[in-house]
Formats: structure tokens, C-alpha cells, sequence
């Protein structure tokens, strides 16, 4: 899926009224395949960016249009069946903490599906296996079967993201997958979403904190600060200067602070996230 925005103005879901966009004058465009990791300090404005691309959060100015469809110019059922070829990974994935493994990935199915065989699919899951070679490639097969509310955190980032693999989706858009995880299930994860995206030819647009891993994985990378266009550069090109400018004041996320240690549970509620199945 093509994606073109031109300056793209949008206020964060949680901003009061009257406050200041969180994006502003944003111009960029994806081709349509292609894979591109957005980094920038906290508050630069990446969930934001992911919120209106998925067309869950409607732009205050400028124009988006996702393979030449202007997407908030279409009536409402047109615009639903358009959000089921996206697919948003939020950093905290919405997982029901009740519900088992299996079901949770496969609701990555749901938008391809009728309500009748999403309901039966609650009770009796309808492609067991699909949901396992998903979780394989996270290293999860083995929790199948256990309940969400039994599992760490970095366990339930994994699901979140093993449900992508499952998604009728041209678009992938996700959103600090890494957060929970260490170094090494960091480059499992990541290898996995972009070896997939790349053989299915889904557009994949992630946003990291981890610019390390953004640079081993990603041929192009697009950096945020204040809500606007830092820079917009192939891996190659992004020197120590330039991300020494766009952390300026937020070395310590630079330096990977921020990170979370291996597998722990989140210390609050999750915030609830939008999503859009049928």
C-alpha cells in the first residue's frame, strides 16, 4: 500500500481542546513494500503519526491518502473496509487478560471474517495451526494454549505482534515493539516482522526508540522532533551529528535508558488503544 501525506497537521487522542497539534506541516511519502523505522524523542509526535495512518485519529489539516484514496473523503462503510487492510500494533497491546493465547492471535483474522465465524472462533479457535507458525516466529508456540493474564510482559508484546502475521493487511503500522524486550528477542522480533513484510510486500512503517536496531533493519529511516520533519534519510546516511541534533536534550533515550528489562510485566494498566475489526 502507497502512503502520501502532505502537510499533515493532528492533535494527540488524548490533547485537550485548543492545544497544540502534535504534528505539524508533516510531509512524507511511502512507496508501496517499503519498510521505514520513524525515531525521534518522546513527545516528536510517532504515535500520533501511526494513529493517522491507521485512520483512527482524523487529521486537523493537510491531506493523507493511502494508494490514492483520500480515506476520510469515503463513506463509512468504505472507510471500514479500508481499515481492515491496516493493521496498528499498539507499544501495549489491548489483550483481553482472560482470554488464551491462541485466540488472541487469530484475532488478527477479524477483519477478513463475518461476525457468525468470529463469534464461533471465540469458542472453538478455526486455524490453530496458522496461529502456532505465527508464534513460532517469536519464539512462543509453546504458550498456545495459556491464558493471556499468565503471561510477562515482553510474552504479550510477542502476541501482539504475532497477530500482525495473521492481519489481511497491505499496511503495518507498529508501534515500539521492542519496548519490552531485551536485546536478543529485540532483533528475533524485528527480524521477524520485516522478513515477513518483505515476502508478503506490505508496506511497514515502525516507530523506535531503539535506534540501533532501527539502522540494522531498516533501509530507510525518518526522524521526528517537536512534531515535524527532522529528516527523512536511507540507514546510510543518519551520522552520530545528526542524531546527537535530534535527541538534543533527550540523550539519555539516545543512549537507550529507556529500555525496559527483559520480559517484565507492565508496571500500570494498559491504555486502552483503538482499534477497528468487523
Amino acid at each position: 500500500m502507497r502512503v502520501l501525506i502532505d502537510g499533515l497537521a493532528a492533535r494527540h487522542p488524548a490533547a485537550r481542546a485548543g492545544a497544540a497539534p502534535a504534528l505539524h506541516g508533516l510531509s512524507l511519502s511511502v512507496a508501496a513494500g517499503e519498510q521505514v523505522a520513524v525515531i525521534g524523542p518522546s513527545g516528536a509526535g510517532k504515535t500520533t503519526l501511526l494513529q493517522v495512518l491507521a485512520c483512527a485519529l482524523p487529521m486537523t489539516q493537510g491531506r493523507l491518502m493511502l494508494d490514492d484514496t483520500a480515506p476520510w473523503a469515503l463513506p463509512r462503510a468504505q472507510l471500514h473496509a479500508l481499515r481492515g487492510r491496516l493493521f496498528l500494533a499498539p507499544q501495549v497491546p489491548p489483550l483481553p487478560p482472560r482470554q488464551r493465547v491462541v485466540t488472541a492471535v487469530l484475532a488478527g483474522r477479524l477483519p477478513a471474517w463475518s461476525l457468525g465465524a468470529s463469534v464461533r472462533s471465540l469458542f472453538y479457535p478455526r486455524d490453530i495451526p496458522a496461529a502456532h507458525d505465527a508464534l513460532e516466529r517469536f519464539d512462543l508456540s509453546d504458550k498456545l494454549f495459556e491464558r493471556v493474564d499468565r503471561l510477562s510482559g515482553g510474552e504479550r508484546q510477542r502476541v501482539g505482534l504475532a497477530r500482525a502475521l495473521l492481519a489481511p493487511a497491505q499496511l503495518w503500522l507498529i508501534d515500539e515493539p521492542l519496548s519490552a524486550l531485551d536485546p536478543s528477542r529485540s532483533r528475533q522480533a524485528i527480524t521477524a516482522l520485516t522478513d515477513v513484510a518483505r515476502e508478503r510486500g506490505i508496506t511497514l512503517v515502525a516507530t523506535l526508540h531503539q535506534v540501533d536496531v532501527a539502522l540494522a533493519h531498516f533501509p530507510r529511516i525518518v526522524g521526528l522532533r517537536d512534531g515535524a520533519l527532522a529528516f527523512d534519510l536511507p540507514a546510510a546516511e543518519v551520522s552520530r551529528e545528526r542524531l546527537a541534533r535530534l535527541y538534543a536534550q533527550y540523550e539519555h533515550e539516545l543512549r537507550g535508558d529507556l529500555q525496559v528489562a527483559a520480559d517484565e510485566p507492565p508496571l500500570a494498566d494498559p491504555v486502552p488503544a483503538v482499534m477497528h475489526c468487523r
